[in-house]
């Protein structure tokens, strides 16, 4: 066989070694991708529990607020009637006041 036929030959082994080393160890596992999921799933779970946990939290402050809201309208609605019983009983005082104080005579 002649020499440049022969190089040829050797560097087409070569390549075809090369490569194929190369893409056999770029392969995983089935080993490794399982413990891979595995780490992304117990990241999802923390996750997920974070955002139940933040979920709750949330109702029981709506929940919290919505109560604080109620209690604002009843003390609104408290204040009104005292401020309606105070002028009403602000012009019965005026009015016992511009009346004139009977005179008792000295014995």
């Amino acid at each position: 066989m002649p020499w440049p036929i022969m190089r040829a030959s050797s560097l087409r082994l070569a390549a075809v070694l090369v490569l194929g080393g190369l893409g056999l160890s770029a392969c995983a596992t089935r080993e490794y991708v399982d413990q891979r999921i595995t780490e992304v799933n117990q990241r999802i779970d923390a996750v997920d529990a974070k955002a139940t946990d933040a979920g709750r939290r949330a109702d029981a402050a709506a929940a919290a607020a919505q109560q604080a809201a109620s209690a604002a309208q009843q003390a609104e609605s408290d204040a009104q009637s005292a401020s309606q019983r105070v002028d009403q009983l602000t012009a019965r005082v005026t009015a016992l006041e511009q009346r004139p104080v009977p005179r008792r005579p000295r014995n």
